[in-house]
């Protein structure tokens, strides 16, 4: 008899990755190089911060939209063209001239990522059985998470060595590679159902609305967002003041939290299995609000501790939620994840705003306070509103 052959990693497992990893690396690719960037554009923060913000508003204003045209064209055909499109805008902000036209160019490249990571989520609810959802989900948020912490990481290292212009070239180059296997390596979606149209899937959308479940999970991703934003901005300015004092490289290094999280991700999936959504995220979440405290202690490994355990409950949180929406969304499924994609960013808008309120009036506890509450909503919010008995979830393992 011939021995049960493993399964291994599939070939759309890794496209997937590759899509999460080539979205947010692009996304991303701008932020630790801001205070280069003020430098060369002879501007402030707050002017270079439109840098991030376009970006990000323009996500939140076309991820619904994104997904009313995947369902009528079908996942792979948007997901390879998008992927193939996002190397322009990343080319625009290497050649521009002024601060103006690189944010023009952000908001573009912000227009093209949201048929990248929508649509690949979308494509994981159709193709993966529902007990296999949050597995693959959990490779698409690696991959996300990966190319979060690059786009950081990198694009600073690259802007010390060969200069930012030709660092956002080599990003470009990169993301050409990317489509390029992602045309190889993702299957032509096999379960895919097209909307009759663009009107009929606006109608689809709408009706999202109308699904209860639906909005809790969008509630829960607004605060996923809220959280990361406020804490992973607002906690350098605690960590740049004495007694730390850490630089600005020291201050881009904790961004391998997210690396952390990476590998954790994959695992969420098999929890679920057991263990059931509900029942894993209320732990989850319980464990973030310990993280935020721990980032209250003096010593800085214990801050530092606390960040790695936010990174991962975030990223868990994600991955659960992701995975939520895709199996909750029995039609339309491209717009309703592009919903969640669009409250996911408002969400992140709202955190850097009233997170800088709260900074003004109490420093870092305050903004501790504010990540407890917010974390508070999010866990009753699961606890009430998501359903007991969800879609049929059986052990999780590779797919």
């Amino acid at each position: 008899m011939t021995a049960a052959r493993k399964p291994g990693i599939s070939a759309r497992q890794i496209a997937v990755g590759l899509a999460g990893f080539f979205a947010f690396i692009n996304l991303y690719s701008m932020q630790s190089i801001l205070p280069l960037l003020t430098v060369d554009f002879g501007t402030g923060a707050a002017g270079i911060s439109q840098i991030m913000t376009a970006s990000t508003l323009a996500v939140a204003l076309t991820a619904p939209f994104t997904g009313t045209v995947a369902d009528v064209l079908g996942r792979k055909r948007v997901i390879v063209t998008a992927m193939l499109l996002l190397g322009i805008p990343t080319v625009g902000c290497a050649l521009a001239p002024d601060l103006h036209a690189l944010v023009i160019w952000r908001f573009i490249q912000g227009l093209v990522l949201p048929p990248v990571f929508a649509v690949t989520i979308a494509y994981i609810g159709d193709e993966w059985e529902p007990h296999e959802v949050t597995s693959a989900a959990g490779i698409y948020t690696s991959g996300a998470a990966l190319g979060g912490f690059s786009g950081r990481f990198f694009t600073g290292l690259l802007a010390d060595l060969i200069g930012w212009r030709s660092g956002l070239m080599v990003i470009a180059g990169l993301t050409l590679v990317g489509a390029a296997a992602m045309m190889l390596l993702l299957p032509r979606e096999k379960k895919f159902v097209r909307s009759e149209g663009l009107l009929a899937s606006g109608r689809q959308m709408l009706q999202h609305f109308r699904n209860g479940q639906l909005l809790a999970t969008y509630a829960v991703g607004f605060g996923v967002l809220f959280c990361f934003i406020l804490t992973f901005t607002y906690i350098n300015f605690r960590l740049a003041a004495p007694p730390y004092s850490l630089s600005p490289t020291w201050l881009g290094s904790i961004f391998v939290v997210y690396l952390v999280g990476s590998v954790l991700t994959p695992l969420a999936g098999r929890a679920v299995g057991r263990f059931g959504r509900r029942h894993v995220m209320i732990p989850v979440i319980l464990t973030w609000i310990g993280g935020i405290l721990l980032t209250l202690t003096p010593p800085l490994w214990l801050i530092l501790f606390g960040l790695m355990l936010c990174g991962c409950c975030g990223l868990i949180c994600q991955t659960i939620s992701t995975g939520f929406v895709t199996v909750t969304a029995k039609v339309g499924r491209s717009s309703a994840v592009g919903l969640y994609v669009t409250s996911f960013y408002i969400g992140g808008s709202f955190g850097a705003a009233l997170g800088g309120i709260a900074w003004t009036i109490g420093g870092w506890p305050a903004c501790v306070m504010l990540l407890i509450a917010m974390l508070t909503i999010m866990g009753t919010t699961v606890y009430f509103l998501w359903a007991r008995r969800a879609p049929p979830v059986a052990p999780a393992g590779p797919s």
